[in-house]
């Protein structure tokens, strides 16, 4: 029996890759024994035991960006981490360890180092996080979610996805989607969100310019997010939503989509052939553009900043777009050849191989 250890967390975007492989391992081998490791404060502490996995956790010891009172005391505490994760590598008899990125995933790498077990890195944002980037130093596999990701002897191999988008069939689902939502089968579907919490500058735009995409023949599915105070108009054709748990249903209802250019978001509509435009959230160290630019190159979407997205820019490119059949076919057909729906099975062929070594 091989024995597992996945590690990372902190933010959907580690967690969620990590659920993915951990059910793709479980699914090929039931005997195997899957532990997690993460820390008490980040996401995986609520939704790893929900999966039924075993959360093993470290202390979160973040880089220190400035020389103050936190850099003084870290190398110690980075050390007394990494002492803590080779004792359960010991103990708990793991063979491979798999890092996604994240407080957790640092000190896993090295403890793996330490105790002569192998070790795989994934990275799921086109500008790779620090623990990835030391990882790979000495990893016996890095795979990455989008080509061009800097990270020593990395490998392409997609985003390990949910099942539920794996398996969309999205022509079977589209008269329950249509239905879920208010909405009508037989129309072309234009979906627009920003996340679970919204993004403003999508919900300020699109409050403004729906009727312009009303008027051009389509209907709109808008996710405004839970934070959100748009004004719903009530109108047939525009159903404004604030949050969506099945979001399986809106691909399978989607013919175009805007959204923001998280590294999962891009992924999984490459991966569903849908072709977009991004509004890449403008915080951050601005891996929300570099997600979208392969995508962009292979001409499956469209990049407009945060700042630019107005109504009046929806109405002077997104709304001629969706009267452009030929233009939104190229589309379609570019994001279905950048899709990698395989992610998860391609990550484990990785993990296969180290351990072959």
């Amino acid at each position: 029996m091989t024995t597992y250890l996945l590690a990372g967390g902190g933010t959907a975007g580690h967690v969620n890759p990590l659920l993915a492989v951990a059910d793709g391992l479980r699914a090929r081998d039931a005997a195997a024994d899957v532990l997690v490791l993460g820390t008490r404060e980040g996401l995986e502490a609520r939704l790893v035991p929900l999966r039924g996995y075993e959360l093993l956790t470290v202390a979160k010891v973040p880089f220190p960006r400035r020389p103050d009172r936190a850099a003084a005391a870290f190398p110690m505490r980075f050390v007394r981490a990494i002492s803590h994760v080779r004792r359960l590598i010991r103990e708990r008899g793991i063979d491979v360890v798999v890092g996604f990125g994240g407080y957790a995933a640092a000190p896993a790498y090295l403890a793996a180092r330490a105790e002569r077990v192998p070790f795989v890195v994934h990275e799921a944002n086109a500008k790779p996080g620090l623990a990835n980037v030391l990882g790979a130093r000495s990893a016996a596999g890095v795979g990455v979610a989008f080509a061009g990701t800097p990270l020593r002897g990395a490998r392409e191999v997609g985003m390990p996805l949910r099942r539920e988008i794996v398996e969309l069939d999205a022509e079977a689902l589209r008269a329950e989607a249509a239905a879920h939502f208010g909405l009508d089968a037989a129309k072309r579907t234009l979906l627009v969100f920003g996340g679970s919490l919204g993004a403003l500058r999508l919900n300020t735009a699109f409050g403004g310019a729906w009727q312009d995409v009303l008027d051009a023949g389509w209907q709109l599915l808008h996710v405004t997010g839970q934070n959100s105070d748009l004004p719903d108009p009530g109108v047939e054709g525009y159903a404004v939503v604030r949050y969506v748990d099945r979001m399986d249903l809106a691909f399978a209802l989607a013919d175009f989509v805007v959204s923001r250019s998280g590294a999962a978001t891009v992924s999984e509509i490459n991966a569903l052939g849908i072709p977009a435009v991004y509004v890449p959230y403008a915080v951050g160290n601005g891996e929300q553009s570099l997600n979208a630019a392969a995508a962009v190159r292979a001409g499956a979407a469209l990049l407009i900043a945060d700042a630019d997205l107005t109504p009046e820019r929806v109405r002077a490119e997104i709304v001629p777009l969706l009267a452009d059949d030929e233009r939104r076919d190229a589309m379609r057909a570019a994001a279905a050849r950048t899709g990698i729906r395989t992610g998860t099975e391609n990550v484990i062929a990785l993990v296969d191989e180290a351990l072959a070594r």
